[in-house]
């Protein structure tokens, strides 16, 4: 999928969505842990390649969506479907199988790896030499590693980190190992994207940068993205709809300028008035 893809595309426009397919369809999805409720019946769709933003306050529950989705948490009520399959039954490796990768809001890499083994750590969905032929490394087991390096070439030139391409992410600086936290995600050759505040702690600058692959992901791969970020300018800029969340209920659903003047989404924000 990513073998010189970015090269490929990059001078092709974007072809227009001839129809609107559901990718992921969340339903009633309640979340709790003891006694407090972390999610309450909550239900939205998210379409095929479009870049979907979850919104709310600090503690609405945007993160507890994601991890739902890759597996690492298990509602008690409700579904997640994609592609008709129930996400809520799977195994997180094997929800990782399906195509759906994710970064993270504390950066989770292997500090000890390189950056290019760090991408290369996520292709293991992708082999299919086993142990013995791995080990000997010949034939097919050579060729498919060729392969995979190559995969993980393009997307280091893709986010222009070839300078630390053999650096210990331990030693990058903090923007940098956001910007690998995004390859290694990309390395799955996901499906669905999942960032979670892919842009928090950064200066300016480096949004910009972060903000430009994003789009150039959506735009060029067709990736279905759903971001949680609380840079409102940077999400007004970059979503193609938005859903609100506040204390676990969804609030508000609709295209950025939609959401922009919602008395509900100003009330959650801002409170209302004394």
């Amino acid at each position: 999928m990513y073998q010189h893809m970015f090269q490929r595309m990059i001078k092709q426009e974007r072809p227009e969505v001839v129809e609107e397919k559901v990718k992921l369809s969340v339903r009633n999805l309640d979340l709790s842990f003891g006694g407090l409720n972390a999610l309450i019946d909550v239900s939205f769709d998210v379409r095929e390649s479009e870049l979907l933003a979850i919104i709310g306050p600090n503690g609405a529950g945007k993160t507890c969506i994601l991890n739902c989705m890759n597996g690492f948490y298990r509602p008690q009520r409700g579904s997640i479907l994609y592609d008709g399959v129930d996400l809520t039954k799977l195994a997180a490796y094997k929800i990782a199988q399906l195509g759906i990768s994710r970064t993270f809001q504390n950066i989770e890499l292997y500090t000890g790896l390189t950056t290019l083994e760090n991408l290369l750590a996520a292709r293991h969905v992708h082999f299919k030499s086993g142990f013995l032929t791995g080990a000997l490394y010949f034939g097919p087991a050579h060729d498919e590693e060729i392969e995979h390096r190559r995969v993980v070439e393009d997307i280091i030139d893709f986010l222009e980190i070839e300078a630390i391409r053999k650096q210990h992410v331990g030693s990058l600086p903090y923007g940098m190992r956001k910007r690998v936290e995004l390859g290694r995600a990309l390395a799955l050759e996901p499906t669905v994207l999942l960032l979670d505040e892919p842009m928090a702690g950064m200066n300016l600058e480096e949004k910009e940068d972060m903000a430009r692959f994003i789009i150039d992901t959506s735009e060029l791969t067709r990736t279905t993205i759903i971001l949680v970020e609380h840079d409102m300018g940077v999400v007004m800029d970059l979503a193609d709809r938005i859903i609100v969340l506040d204390f676990g209920r969804l609030i508000a659903e609709g295209k950025p300028e939609e959401i922009r003047s919602n008395p509900q989404v100003i009330k959650a924000y801002l409170g209302e008035e004394a």
